[in-house]
């Protein structure tokens, strides 16, 4: 394989600390509003279980984007005993997002993980694909430092689908100017980054940062697809190597 002319990034989880931020952003939130729970993991965890389950309804159209998030704050809520207006929860998430705003941050890895990938190809272009609203994962980028450090950013809040429809990826390759054979993806999710990307025609990197089990047919489509799996984006540029 040789060395691509593009790297395209997902951004939650891969580029971005999401779920670290998300972590603090939701224990910050609690103390404000006076929610005391026995075991605050748990929390957490019910937190990022409604996330996902919340966020994927409104990849699949069930719900809008400001929906998904009073699903969530109503659905976390009412697990502490709060019951919560639709009204009541959108102001409810949009404290919470304060304090989650307040911890965005870069993965160790990841600024190092550029510069490397430019100081082996001159002229390598930087894309990012994201599942999510165009202005909020803008404000992201923006955020942490990102956003003059690549050269395309494509939302499926925009371009009208998600990953891993085959063809998120190949507009982002047609923005950066290459073919998809001529492409890496790298993201933190099995199916939805890594074999999507490589169902695409492009090179799927699946980013494990926390040592995950696929199931047995991720598993084998993965090793049909020749994915290739890190644990650290450290390791991308002798891998793609």
């Amino acid at each position: 394989m040789a060395f691509p002319d593009a790297v395209v990034f997902d951004l939650d989880d891969t580029l971005f600390a999401h779920r670290e931020a998300v972590a603090q952003g939701i224990v910050e939130h609690m103390r404000a509003v006076g929610i005391e729970p026995r075991d605050r993991a748990s929390a957490v965890a019910l937190w990022h279980a409604l996330e996902e389950r919340h966020y994927h309804r409104y990849l699949a159209g069930e719900l809008d984007y400001d929906g998904q998030r009073r699903a969530r704050a109503t659905d976390f809520a009412a697990a502490h005993g709060v019951p919560l207006s639709a009204e009541q929860a959108s102001q409810w998430f949009m404290d919470y997002f304060e304090h989650y705003r307040s911890a965005w941050l870069l993965h160790d890895d990841a600024v190092r993980c550029l510069a490397g990938l430019r100081s082996v190809k001159a002229g390598v272009r930087i894309g990012v694909i994201t599942n999510g609203d165009e202005d909020f994962q803008r404000r992201k980028l923006e955020g942490v430092g990102l956003w003059e450090q690549v050269d395309v950013v494509v939302a499926s809040g925009s371009f009208g689908v998600a990953k891993p429809d085959p063809r998120i990826f190949l507009h982002a390759c047609e923005l950066l100017g290459v073919e998809a054979t001529d492409a890496a993806y790298v993201g933190d999710r099995l199916r939805t980054d890594a074999i999507g990307a490589a169902r695409a025609g492009l090179t799927g990197v699946w980013l494990n940062r926390r040592d995950e089990k696929p199931d047995a047919v991720d598993a084998a489509e993965a090793d049909a697809l020749h994915i290739i799996e890190l644990r650290t984006l450290d390791d991308l540029v002798a891998a793609l190597r």
